[in-house]
Parts: structure tokens; sequence; C-alpha cells
């Protein structure tokens, strides 16, 4: 049995920190005004949920080695 290689703290904690910036950028934007902070907020509050559905329904990676 392999054991896995060691990753760094910032190749682990690289993703849920700008998904936490991105909301948080957009939070403090719905709460400052109305507009284009609205359309801002809307937009840096989906990204997040829109790319954590791109990665649910990526293929796994059991199915592209299968397909070899």
């Amino acid at each position: 049995m392999t054991r896995p290689a060691a990753r760094s703290l910032w190749m682990i904690f690289r993703w849920p920190l700008l998904i936490g910036v991105v909301s948080i950028v957009g939070l403090v934007s719905a709460l400052v005004g109305d507009g284009v902070w609205d359309a801002s907020s809307w937009a840096a509050l989906g990204l997040p949920a829109l790319g954590f559905g791109a990665w649910c329904l990526r293929p796994s990676m059991r199915a592209r080695e299968g397909r070899r």
C-alpha cells in the first residue's frame, strides 16, 4: 500500500479560504448599498454555490481511471 503525498497547509486550505473571502465580500456588499452593490453581492454569493455544484457533478477519479 502506498502512502499519499504530504500536502502543505496552503494546498489544503487555499480553496476554503478563497470561498470564505468571496462569501464575506458578498455579504458585506449586500449590507453596504443598493444597485451595483446588490449585483456584486449576488455574484459573490452565487459563485461558491456554482463552484460547489460543478465540483459535485464532475466525474469521479475512479470513473476516469476505469476508462483507461
